[in-house]
């Protein structure tokens, strides 16, 4: 079974995000960039998938710039066999990365695609919901729990009044949360080894796709600053400042 991993390159997650001084966007200048982590889950489920004898071929796909093969080197080192970069300098919407991830599912026939629930820069969660309908095959998010057996995928899932479990026949589309797994540290010879391990690189054209926009960003601006904090000296003056806060 061919797994397909979609990985993006965003900031770290240990980084301040600053924005630019003309509110047009995020100041990535200087800034430490890293695999987002809910795909270093997914990359991480599939590599658990294939040392169980289920999956037989990891393909990790990214869609940004050049430097975004240093996010596909890493999803090499942690199992994966080799790499597409579809290369564009252009920040694209969820759509039109749907609709490349569905072309490069036309082409490389995947069982399954795995990937994370959403990305940390964008938080939009809707890549995965968009390709599984673009492709018209079942979709399991949120999976907190992923089993292959008999041509079906098995999802525990975590929605607000606990678990669901589903099943859903594949190929399928399965998005990772964050209680699913917890990544490996590649080690330095696999590290070496992902130096070898082949990626492809390809551009947006190749695949006959419209990625044009269709939102525009009128201004970017960090969340206002919280207020400090006061101390009170019992409970009933903290009842008196919640009165006069309109809390109660």
């Amino acid at each position: 079974m061919k797994v397909l991993v979609p990985v993006k390159r965003v900031i770290d997650y240990n980084v301040k995000v600053r924005v630019k001084p003309d509110q047009t966007g995020v100041d990535l200048a200087n800034v430490k960039m890293s695999m987002n982590p809910f795909c270093e889950i997914a990359v991480e489920e599939a590599v658990r998938l294939k040392e169980k004898g289920v999956a037989t071929e990891i393909v990790a796909v990214s869609i940004g710039p050049q430097q975004a093969q240093e996010t596909i080197r890493t999803a090499l080192a942690m199992g994966a066999d080799r790499g597409i970069l579809i290369q564009t300098d252009d920040d694209l919407e969820p759509l039109a990365v749907a609709k490349l991830l569905k072309a490069v599912v036309a082409e490389e026939a995947p069982e399954l695609v795995l990937m994370g629930k959403q990305a940390i820069d964008g938080d939009n969660n809707a890549t995965g919901q968009m390709m599984a309908a673009l492709l018209g095959w079942p979709q399991a998010t949120f999976a907190s729990k992923v089993e292959i057996a008999d041509g079906k995928a098995t999802v525990t899932r975590e929605i607000d009044g606990g678990l669901q479990t589903l099943e859903v026949a594949l190929p399928a589309i399965v998005t990772a949360d964050l209680r699913l797994n917890e990544p490996r540290y590649a080690s330095l010879p696999n590290i070496m080894k992902a130096k070898k391990k082949p990626i492809d690189v390809k551009s947006t054209g190749d695949y006959g796709v419209d990625v044009a926009p269709r939102l525009k960003v009128l201004k970017v601006t960090e969340p206002p600053k919280r207020a400090g904090g006061i101390k009170v000296e019992s409970a009933e003056q903290l009842v008196g400042k919640l009165k006069e806060a309109g809390v109660l």
